[in-house]
């Protein structure tokens, strides 16, 4: 089935990337700041969080006690949860917003997708550029420990492509889903340990928050960025299992009801 999968989507890879430049092009279209947009709303989000929360989490970071920590420790989670975020909730719509797409055109399904995920990369990338500049200048480099990065988010985009597909077809059939899922996504933020350290909440508390799937790669980040440290992988195969699982239902899920999809669109 994987080779299948990856045949279709070679052979439909001028499709892909066409769609993927149209969208960001697109995006900005008639737009005076443009691909600028991308940067000032994770950056405006950042300076709220600093503002409001830098002063009582600054003393919260075990070894660190600088104007800068608590802002790095910030734009770690907040960034990365930012492309969880937009891969997500864009999957949830991707069969209904080519509706007209998928009923006119005989193309793998499949291929939309890998659309958004290489959307939000895009985006992401933009930002991240930006992000191990601002490392660079002020000092920070994570140095060596820099090449676990493409692991963690190769992790991350497994997971969130395999919740994605399998949101994304049950949106068809059930269209509350969506909108548990958005207010389930704010919750989900929150039960995170991005804005605050695990570190600060009662120990009865902490092992329930370990148990959400992001908590692990969340704080892997953080290390990553803050303190140059190598992810403890051993707490990440967790979410591994957790992504290979998504990714192989939502493809079954994908497969079996895909001709149902375009009835119901």
């Amino acid at each position: 089935m994987m080779l299948e999968v990856i045949r279709s989507v070679w052979t439909y890879r001028g499709f892909i990337v066409g769609s993927v430049m149209r969208e960001f092009q697109a995006r900005y279209r008639n737009s005076l700041l443009g691909a600028l947009w991308t940067v000032l709303n994770p950056l405006a989000m950042i300076v709220v969080y600093t503002v409001i929360f830098s002063q009582v989490m600054r003393a919260r970071l075990p070894g660190l006690d600088d104007g800068l920590a608590y802002s790095v420790y910030l734009c770690a989670g907040l960034l990365t949860w930012g492309l969880f975020g937009e891969i997500t909730t864009r999957s949830l719509t991707m069969f209904l917003d080519n509706a007209n797409l998928l009923k006119k055109l005989s193309f793998p399904r499949i291929c939309l997708p890998l659309i958004v995920l290489l959307n939000a990369g895009v985006n992401f990338a933009i930002i991240l550029a930006l992000f191990l500049g601002f490392l660079l200048l002020t000092g920070r480099w994570p140095g060596i420990a820099l090449l676990a990065l493409p692991v963690l988010l190769l992790l991350q985009l497994l997971f969130a492509a395999g919740l994605g597909m399998v949101l994304g077809v049950l949106n068809v059939f059930f269209r509350d889903v969506g909108q548990f899922f958005g207010i389930g996504l704010q919750f989900w933020f929150w039960l995170t340990p991005i804005v605050y350290p695990l570190s600060i909440l009662p120990e009865s508390i902490q092992g329930l928050v370990f148990l959400n799937p992001m908590t692990a790669l969340m704080q892997a980040y953080q290390e990553l960025f803050l303190k140059g440290s190598w992810p403890n992988w051993a707490s990440l195969m967790p979410l591994c299992v957790i992504s290979l699982l998504l990714c192989a239902a939502g493809l079954a899920l994908f497969r079996g009801r895909s001709g149902e999809m375009v009835d119901e669109l």
